[in-house]
């Protein structure tokens, strides 16, 4: 039986504590991001909301924990900062079209496809290969994503478009995420709050040519109010995000991530009451379980991997025992016996 210190028994239970707090604020942000949408159909307003409030929010976060001001060069802005800024305000607007066209569970199914993209750019990006297990663990992702889709009694292809593209966005963030903290040293927090800052202001002229002008007429106090929860929830969600990721190794956040979006599949089953087949259900479990078995092959690929030497020895030639060589003590000199036979003839003649 493993006995855990006192540390890392306090660090389990923070573990605990964090993914507990993400799965209730993610399933509580679908359901009421639905609700806005319904009742507020503006996507791109929507969008804007939530990245003003990473970047509003997590001012004072930064302040009230003392993380310095990370110092970035105009490379770093340029070759990573910039183009994941520009993925997250894409990949929120199609995540946002996506949760307004179709249910809450039939689009974080279609999300379960995220590792298909991984691989893809993973594959043909950095030019990674996979093991045939990896690969083969696809194949239930794929099934069970298309058997939703066929399944899906409140189909729309711009849901579904929206959805994927959103998937594809968050799966190329998810990579070069990991790129942005590794190369520039940068504190998760304020990795964040960067990018919140940067996408909205990349997102404003968008914005403000798409929405700013027509979203008036619809806005209520209702609808400011739920707004506002709304941005709240998705930046303390995005905390606890990146605070777990910062936690724990890539496994076990793949895992959770994974039991993240069963909590909101099944929360907005309950609550919104969407119609649902059995087909439809299966198709979901059978998209989740391929996520699962996915996270699976890939940690036997690393193991794997962990384990090849990085390069083979090159064998030692054997020598004989009584070739001349040094021993302990570097005056005796260890001979050869045909040497010493032909030493001692010599002193008979």
């Amino acid at each position: 039986m493993v006995r855990l210190s006192k540390q890392e028994f306090r660090d389990f239970l923070k573990i605990v504590f964090i993914c507990i707090g993400w799965y209730i604020v993610s399933s509580t942000n679908g359901v009421l991001g639905k609700t806005v949408l319904s009742q507020f159909p503006y996507p791109m307003t929507v969008t804007m909301v939530h990245l003003a409030s990473i970047a509003l929010f997590s001012t004072p976060l930064l302040k009230m924990l003392q993380i310095r001001e990370h110092e970035s060069t105009w490379s770093h802005h340029k070759s990573i900062l910039l183009p994941l800024a520009f993925g997250k305000f894409v990949s929120s607007v199609f995540s946002h079209i996506s949760l307004w066209k179709v249910p809450v569970s039939y689009a974080h199914t279609v999300k379960a496809s995220m590792p298909i993209f991984t691989v893809l750019i993973s594959r043909f990006l950095l030019g990674e290969r996979h093991s045939y297990s990896l690969y083969l663990s696809l194949f239930p992702i794929v099934l069970g994503v298309a058997t939703a889709t066929v399944t899906e009694l409140s189909f729309d292809v711009t849901g579904l478009g929206s959805a994927l593209i959103a998937t594809a966005g968050f799966s190329l963030m998810n990579v070069y995420s990991k790129r942005a903290m590794k190369e520039t040293g940068m504190h998760h927090l304020r990795l964040l709050h960067k990018l919140g800052q940067i996408s909205a202001l990349m997102f404003l002229p968008v914005w403000t040519l798409v929405d700013l002008t027509s979203f008036r007429k619809d806005l209520s106090m209702e609808v400011v109010i739920l707004l506002a929860i709304d941005g709240f929830l998705h930046w303390i969600q995005n905390i606890l995000a990146f605070t777990l990721l910062k936690m724990v190794v890539p496994l076990t956040y793949a895992v959770a991530n994974v039991t993240k979006r069963i909590s909101v599949i099944t929360v907005s089953l309950l609550l919104l009451k969407n119609p649902v087949t059995a087909t439809n259900v299966c198709g979901m479990l059978l998209a989740i379980g391929g996520v699962f078995c996915y996270n699976l092959a890939k940690y036997r690929e690393n193991q794997a991997k962990d384990s090849l030497p990085l390069s083979m020895s090159k064998p030692v030639p054997s020598r004989p025992l009584w070739q001349n060589h040094l021993t302990f003590d570097p005056k005796v000199q260890v001979t050869t016996p045909l040497s010493y036979l032909d030493t001692q003839i010599k002193r008979n003649q």
